[in-house]
């Protein structure tokens, strides 16, 4: 496993923060430091976390790998004084107008021609994303090379997919008003600074509406995840914990409100669902109940236990990630591997689906005696039902973070999927 070598973080300054972000005119952008690069290859070669990468797990969009990213944990003092650097500069971007909004009949992208693209190069431009050099270059008209790149950049930042494409999503997140971007900072500083104490020397922490999953260790970022985690109406919940087994291949036991919400509606309509994705039924002595006996059209149902046996069809695939809590969720593998792709990743019914999940369980393991990566491979490839429970438990923890800034100067803003801010959901409209 490659490791990301410890680095001293710097404390954004106001000119970090300008040069990364706010595009002052007086101010080139600076992250754009050798000849011929692009802004996003410049943002790239600038990241230092390693993504863990398997064909398998990349989606539809193997673009994703271009996200700007730091190796500053999100829960960090750092990320605290780079907020506290981050606010002010938009509040002078907010007495200097804000930014344009962005309103378009039809999708731009390389090769378009119209007066919205000169608008769509004020925008990047008081966001930082595109330089003022570059936004005078070319036909101000003509959505080229650094309008496509400044896109990028502004779409990783907002967690979407750097497609290039301004669609009505993009412009949905563009036109988010200032004053918006600044409260949501503003609210999640105070998120941050109470969770930035002492988290333990490695830890586990997923940021629910990124939908991303940090592996921390002395203090650095040592890889990171996509991850699915809860639809609106079943919230994956704010939690601290501790890993404590790993679970190879496991049976699904179907959470009371999936037997409910999912599993009595499709019984009712196709009866033999059941049997199609092996899922069995037990009574509360453990006796295994023929499908064709219970009246799916009554509360009898709720009387029992749904378990689907392990297997490639399995919700939980090959492996999943125990922890206690009181909301009876938990990580694991998914079948559905595409979905790591999407913008839009609230699909799950609370418990975190982990992209790459070979990696956060190797590293778990690590320190397990008889768990070498080799050991862990063999284990998910095998098909055997297997626990193993970690030598030292590792710190979980899940919280709601919408909004942040890195040392680099660089600001970042996620969907306010369960409304938690007043901002409401954009992104995952798409």
């Amino acid at each position: 496993m490659h490791r990301h070598p410890a680095s001293n973080a710097l404390r954004p300054t106001r000119r970090a923060l300008l040069a990364g972000l706010a595009g002052v005119p007086l101010l080139p952008v600076v992250a754009f430091a050798q000849s011929g690069e692009t802004p996003l290859q410049a943002l790239t070669r600038s990241q230092a976390v390693r993504e863990w990468q398997q064909k398998f797990d990349a989606g539809a969009n193997a673009a994703q790998a271009e996200r700007i990213k730091s190796d500053t944990p999100l829960l960090s003092p750092e990320t605290a004084t780079a907020i506290e650097a981050a606010i002010p500069v938009l509040r002078e971007q907010q007495a200097r107008g804000g930014w344009p909004k962005i309103q378009s009949p039809m999708s731009l992208k390389v090769g378009s021609r119209s007066e919205v693209v000169s608008q769509l190069r004020g925008r990047l431009v008081a966001s930082g994303d595109m330089s003022p050099e570059q936004a005078r270059t070319g036909y101000h008209d003509t959505f080229d090379s650094y309008v496509d790149a400044a896109v990028r950049r502004f779409q990783v930042r907002h967690g979407l997919r750097p497609d290039g494409i301004v669609d009505q999503t993009v412009m949905d997140v563009m036109n988010v008003p200032i004053e918006t971007r600044i409260t949501q900072l503003e609210t999640n500083l105070v998120r941050i600074r109470s969770m930035s104490g002492n988290l333990g020397e490695r830890y586990v922490f997923m940021n629910i509406p990124a939908a991303e999953l940090e592996m921390v260790e002395a203090g650095r970022v040592v890889e990171r995840h996509n991850a699915v985690v809860g639809k609106m109406d079943r919230q994956t919940p704010i939690l601290s914990s501790q890993i404590r087994e790993i679970n190879f291949h496991p049976y699904w036991h179907v959470p009371v409100s999936i037997i409910k919400k999912d599993l009595i509606p499709k019984m009712q309509t196709e009866p033999d669902y059941l049997a199609k994705n092996h899922i069995r039924i037990f009574d509360s002595r453990g006796q295994e109940v023929p499908a064709e006996t219970v009246d799916w059209n009554s509360a009898q149902a709720m009387q029992y236990q749904f378990r689907q046996d392990p297997g490639g069809d399995n919700a939980m695939s090959s492996v999943k990630v125990s922890f206690p809590n009181p909301y009876d969720v938990y990580m694991h593998d998914t079948p559905f591997k595409d979905l790591f792709g999407d913008n839009n990743r609230f699909y799950s019914s609370g418990c975190m689906r982990i992209q790459s999940i070979q990696g956060l369980v190797t590293w778990l393991l690590r320190d397990t005696p008889g768990w070498t990566p080799e050991a862990v491979a063999n284990a998910l490839a095998d098909g055997q039902r297997l626990d193993a429970k970690l030598k030292t438990p590792v710190p979980v923890y899940t919280n709601y973070i919408t909004a942040w800034a890195t040392t680099e100067g660089v600001i970042h803003f996620r969907d306010d999927i369960y409304n938690k801010d007043g901002v409401g959901m954009l992104i995952a409209q798409d």
